[in-house]
């Protein structure tokens, strides 16, 4: 399938940098707002195109496109590329607005083409084989879990921080993608959700390099404790921060009846995952079910591939992502409102990753 990226900025190059492990598709165009960015990009990978977004919405050669854009744009961008009947990857969250996700879902479903969205950490060989282990029973019936992400924020480090501090920002619509993703993909569909939220600071100054000193205004909360009832009855505590020096908690923890489980970093397609059960007297390491423990972005545009040729569902369907972005509004819902907030959104929880079909689709590199 011939694919073209929007959007050129920092996360494009791992996306670039991967495309060669997988043999279903292939990135023939870049754009960007900036259009020497992506004639950069198509210099740097040997990609054949390099366009404006408008370009490259227009190449009928284009099948798929991967949206890297920020996410105050990404229901612009995904509804204009499906309305030109493009399939659509975007990069997390789906969109800023519930209004806005739920239309780019319709709009799928009207032009008969697939939505998709990150992470796809998720189809990793950590988090993967986390889900055997809860499908083979050895922890049990799960009853809770606890998901922490405390960092000091990302001004630090990143070249343009400020849309982490915007509206559709915050480590809640950052960060949680991953850990509301992963707990859906072991824990199926959320059913209500409570939080409160807050911001540490009103201002933010940038440490990296191109735009030192400048300022930041924090528009969004940078601080939020959730709570959440899924459908099987399992209960789970979160809480995303951009306000943490230091911790020591872990990135994920699930608790079943017959014992629990250390799940790995759900922005890592890898990690080491622990088990010990109530018989056991010291934790266990599990081994992988697949390879794909490294940073394997781009693992679920092969996969959506794949499910577009087979005409399947999709285990990064865009209702997933949707279902999350329900979730994250909830958080800041109930805690403006005093309140817990029962989503009205669900997804079908994803199956396990078949191996036999991944390798189908894979480089043998991997």
């Amino acid at each position: 399938m011939k694919v073209g990226i929007v959007g050129c900025g920092n996360i494009s190059h791992i996306y670039l940098k991967n495309s060669s492990k997988f043999t279903n598709y292939e990135i023939i165009a870049v754009a960007d707002l900036m259009i020497d960015r992506a004639k950069e990009q198509a210099e740097k990978y040997g990609i054949k195109k390099a366009y404006t977004t408008e370009q490259l919405l227009r190449d009928e050669d284009v099948e798929l496109i991967i949206n890297l854009t920020i996410p105050s744009v990404h229901a612009e961008i995904a509804i204009k590329a499906m309305e030109q009947g493009k399939h659509v990857y975007g990069e997390k969250p789906l969109a800023v607005t519930r209004e806005e996700g739920k239309q780019m879902l319709d709009i799928a479903k009207e032009k008969g083409v697939y939505l998709g969205n990150a992470p796809d950490t998720f189809l990793g060989a950590g988090i993967q084989t986390c889900k055997k282990i809860i499908d083979d029973g050895v922890i049990g019936r799960p009853l809770s879990a606890t998901a922490f992400m405390m960092i000091p924020g990302h001004e630090g480090w990143h070249p343009d921080p400020a849309f982490y501090y915007q509206k559709g920002g915050g480590p809640m619509f950052d960060m949680g993608p991953y850990y509301l993703t992963t707990l859906v993909a072991l824990l199926g569909p959320m059913e209500r959700v409570t939080g409160s939220v807050t911001s540490g600071y009103d201002e933010r100054t940038i440490k990296s390099k191109a735009k030192y000193g400048e300022k930041i205004k924090v528009e969004t909360p940078t601080q939020i404790n959730g709570v959440i009832d899924f459908k099987n009855g399992a209960i789970a505590s979160i809480v995303t921060s951009f306000d943490t020096w230091h911790h020591q908690l872990p990135h994920i923890e699930l608790y079943g009846s017959e014992g629990s489980m250390v799940v790995p970093d759900p922005n890592t397609f890898g990690g080491r995952v622990l088990v010990r059960t109530k018989s056991e007297s010291e934790w266990r390491e599990i081994p992988y079910v697949h390879p794909f423990s490294e940073n394997n972005r781009g693992l679920g545009i092969a996969e959506m591939v794949d499910a577009i040729q087979s005409k399947r569902p999709s285990r990064v369907d865009g209702e997933i992502a949707f279902h999350v972005l329900d979730a994250m509004h909830g958080f800041h819902d109930a805690s403006n409102e005093g309140r817990h907030y029962t989503l009205t959104s669900t997804c079908i929880q994803p199956s396990a990753l078949s191996v036999a079909r991944l390798k189908n689709y894979t480089s043998e590199e991997e």
